[in-house]
């Protein structure tokens, strides 16, 4: 029954891309100086690191390089975002503001801090899962120090009001975070025009390797360390830095600004055929997310009586790569916070399919999809225990 691999978890993580590779090879024998020591294997190293470091800022609009500080993960971004800024002003207020549908990295880390003293308000989106910057402006207290607003759902899709969240925390002097894992590299980015303090930013999401990610922070921004240690990244992350990665990553970065436009108008163009096929051929399905104002790759359903991970597992049978929602979230049974915080009532949520699509994805693909998914989920009505 399997045939040829149709991938459509791009959102989970991205295939390296061979000119990424190409470009990483060299610094995993023959220049693997460490970037912090003095002899010229080292300053190899550290020129190559600046130079990456100078292509994200730049991809970013952000105003300096050294804004710039490189990461294992997303995750240690986040965690570094948030627990780094609390701890550092929370002398200041120790109020923070997320929304409900975070990342579980953000979310998790907030609930962390939550339970040390500091004071928690998540703001709820509505069913298209939109955050209202209105409702986030009535949240903002006194000693509120910190606001974190996922860009790009990694889930649904739902692209947030950036701007006009940065505007107002700008004006009420409160720091502004956004996890732009899903958007960097998909859609422009500014930091000035956003009104960012901090950005989250990820490798493997955009061809580049696992191991490495970013965290800007506006210069100014008072932040503590996370990673205790030597003086690596201006002080602010300890750890020898990952140059092979690293190396990756920058060149992932230029790829990305290159194509952007081009890719986006294919990604754009395929994730509407996918839409537009599934809730035509598939009886009582849904689209999660907002229908206009969505990643260009994310396209997020959920069926009446079926279970999201029995489609998985059917897919599979056939090839074809999908999630049930956030890879970090994969192997729990629990429904989709996201989509709970939407409003879908739990038998619903369990019943999700995400499929994100990326630079290798092709029409064939779309339409192996369209005509193997109803089919999918035609049998798995039929044993259901749910329908009535």
């Amino acid at each position: 029954m399997r045939t040829k691999q149709v991938y459509l978890d791009y959102a989970a993580t991205t295939p390296i891309d061979p000119r990424v590779l190409k470009a990483m090879f060299p610094y995993l024998n023959e220049k693997f100086g460490n970037s912090i020591s003095l002899y010229s294997l080292g300053q190899e190293a550290k020129k190559a690191l600046e130079k990456s470091r100078l292509i994200a800022a730049q991809a970013i609009k952000a105003e300096r390089k050294e804004e710039i500080i490189f990461t294992s993960s997303a995750t240690e971004s986040n965690n570094f975002a948030l627990k780094g800024i609390a701890f550092a002003n929370q002398k200041k207020g120790k109020h923070l503001i997320i929304s409900s549908i975070e990342h579980d990295c953000v979310l998790k880390s907030a609930l962390w801090l939550e339970k040390q003293g500091f004071k928690l308000t998540q703001i709820k989106p509505d069913k298209y899962g939109l955050i209202d910057p209105k409702e986030i402006e009535k949240a903002i207290k006194k000693n509120t120090i910190l606001v974190s607003i996922i860009h790009g759902n990694n889930e649904i899709g739902t692209i947030q009001p950036i701007e006009k969240i940065g505007d107002i925390c700008q004006k009420k002097g409160v720091y502004f975070h956004t996890d732009a894992v899903q958007t960097f590299g998909k859609m422009p980015i500014n930091v000035q025009k956003m009104k960012v303090d901090l950005l989250t930013a990820s490798s493997h999401k955009i061809y580049g390797p696992k191991g490495t990610a970013l965290l800007y922070i506006k210069k100014g921004t008072k932040i503590d360390p996370l990673l205790h240690g030597g003086a690596h990244e201006f002080g602010l992350r300890a750890s020898t830095v990952n140059i092979p990665a690293i190396v990756g990553f920058g060149k992932a970065i230029e790829i990305c600004q290159k194509q952007m436009k081009t890719e986006t108008k294919k990604l754009t163009q395929l994730r509407d055929k996918l839409i537009k096929g599934v809730l035509e051929k598939i009886p009582q399905s849904h689209l999660n997310g907002h229908p206009k104002k969505r990643l260009p790759n994310n396209a997020n359903f959920w069926f009446s009586f079926v279970e999201g991970e029995s489609i998985i597992a059917s897919l599979d049978e056939y090839g074809i790569a999908a999630s049930t929602g956030s890879a970090c979230s994969s192997e729990s049974l629990k429904p989709s916070h996201v989509l709970l915080s939407c409003g879908l009532r739990p038998e619903y949520a369990h019943g999700s399919l995400r499929l994100t699509i990326g630079r290798w994805t092709t029409q064939k693909d779309i339409n192996d999809v369209l005509k193997i998914l109803p089919k999918v989920i035609k049998n798995l009505r039929e044993i259901s225990p749910f329908k009535s």
